[in-house]
């Protein structure tokens, strides 16, 4: 059996990328409640490790959603004048799934080498267990797919 059990592919995701924000979960947490009560489901979210008081959290959206999202990223300006925000749309997520992932060493290893033998743009990665999601935009998706499914 293989180590990868599945692929997946969503594509049109929007990623939104809050700078220097402000390392505090109640501040987290108003973020995602604004995006819940506009009715946005999130899917991917990393936040880096605090820097003193600040981290930078990103999180991915549906492309359906950018147009609501972005009326909530205006809003959080109003919460700390002080974040920078990124936001790029138009990209995709892989998504590999595999019981076996679990325990074994080297996994994510050789999917960053298959990426990297494409020359994948990835803007975001997001791991458990079982499962390992890459970001990356539209142009890279066919090639990063197929060197992915050469090296398991």
């Amino acid at each position: 059996m293989s180590i990868i059990e599945s692929i997946s592919v969503v594509e049109d995701v929007t990623l939104i990328s809050l700078y220097d924000s402000p390392a505090d979960i109640k501040i987290i947490s108003k973020i995602f409640d604004m995006i819940s009560q506009a009715g946005i489901d999130v899917d991917m979210i990393s936040q880096t490790p605090p820097n003193g008081s600040h981290s930078s959290l990103s999180f991915t959206v549906s492309g359906d959603d950018f147009g609501k999202v972005l009326e909530i990223v205006a809003a959080l300006r109003d919460l700390n004048s002080e974040i920078k925000i990124g936001v790029s749309s138009g990209n995709c997520k892989i998504s590999l799934f595999g019981e076996s992932m679990r325990g074994k060493p080297g996994v994510a290893a050789r999917v960053f080498a298959a990426a990297s033998s494409v020359n994948a743009d990835i803007r975001m990665i997001t791991t458990s267990e079982t499962d390992m999601s890459l970001l990356l935009v539209k142009a890279d998706l066919e090639n990063t797919v197929k060197a992915i499914k050469d090296a398991f």
